[in-house]
């Protein structure tokens, strides 16, 4: 009777350690054999984003973890950004990787449990992603695509540059932008300088926005905002028929034709997002315990084919100080 009892004391025990086991590593089991799912969900395509999401995908890819890597796209629709959302909280992925200030707001409001890295986000703590940059909190982290310094310094050399008013074009429903306008505003008024806006609400409306301020401005100067940097080619042409020199927030833009830009590599910002990311898979750390970054490493850069185009004379002063670059072409 002894040895039965101590029989199934002995299987029960074996049962229990097995499920106990199996809890354990059900986190970040993936599909079973040892491959984790990782969804990306990316607002709209432009070439920042992509190369933010390609930086994102090469870490982990570095890793030596085994990823299977489940990509959407919403097309710049918030719609599309919760279908998408709901459908990755559905399948259990393992974590969710979110590009873009409407993207990540989508994921956040669909899930409190799956880990969310986001990348491409100007204002985490306004967008309500994070308690604070230093201490999330909850199940997200990642990586800011603003650098304090970006605005005042283009703003200054928009000054230094013999300019006065500043016309800008932007996306009203994208919060990222609205919180970058208002710093606009805020350091155009501080130098004596104005700032006239023009508010879009598709890529459609994009080049009768920058109509609407010719006659009213010197330059533009297109913010990180989605809808409007993904139809940059229809300010670029207003600019250049005009001859309104063409300020921008990122350096990709410049690479596509605006004329200068204060910023960082995409591509950066998307690798230390993908460095989060493995710690999290790992279960080296939870998302709250990994500080919201913001992008280092600010320059200047100044196509000069596009200085052509708009009527900007480059003068020695200012290639000393920037990056000179041309105007890669699209694919």
């Amino acid at each position: 009777m002894k040895k039965v009892a101590m029989i199934l004391f002995l299987g029960i025990l074996l049962f229990v350690t097995a499920c106990g086991q199996s809890e354990k590593g059900s986190s970040n089991a993936g599909n079973g054999d040892g491959e984790l799912t990782v969804g990306i969900i990316q607002h709209v395509e432009h070439p920042s984003l992509d190369q933010a999401t390609q930086g994102f995908k090469d870490a982990l890819t570095e890793s030596g973890l085994k990823i299977n890597f489940e990509e959407e796209n919403a097309q710049n629709d918030v719609k599309n950004n919760q279908s998408i959302a709901q459908k990755f909280v559905g399948d259990k992925v393992d974590l969710i990787f979110a590009n873009a200030t409407p993207s990540a707001q989508a994921v956040v409001n669909e899930t409190s449990d799956i880990p969310i890295v986001f990348t491409s986000v100007t204002d985490p703590v306004g967008a309500d992603l994070v308690e604070s940059m230093e201490n999330p909190g909850g199940n997200v982290t990642g990586t800011s695509d603003s650098n304090p310094e970006a605005i005042p310094s283009t703003v200054q050399l928009i000054k230094d540059m013999g300019y006065s008013t500043i016309g800008t074009v932007y996306n009203a429903g994208e919060q990222n932008s609205v919180t970058q306008v208002e710093q606009l505003k805020e350091v155009a008024n501080d130098l004596g300088l104005t700032v006239e806006e023009a508010n879009v609400s598709t890529s459609a409306d994009v080049k009768q926005a920058a109509e609407s301020l010719v006659g009213k401005v010197d330059v533009f100067y297109v913010i990180t905002d989605n809808t409007v940097v993904s139809a940059l080619e229809s300010v670029m042409q207003v600019s250049e028929q005009e001859k309104l020199p063409l300020f921008v927030g990122e350096l990709d833009s410049v690479k596509r034709g605006g004329f200068a830009a204060y910023g960082f590599s995409y591509y950066d910002i998307g690798y230390e997002a993908g460095e989060k990311a493995i710690q999290i898979l790992k279960g080296e750390k939870e998302p709250s315990e990994l500080p919201a970054t913001f992008p280092q490493n600010l320059v200047l850069e100044i196509n000069e084919e596009a200085a052509s185009k708009m009527g900007v004379e480059l003068t020695d002063e200012l290639k000393e100080k920037a990056t000179i670059v041309q105007t890669e072409q699209q694919d």
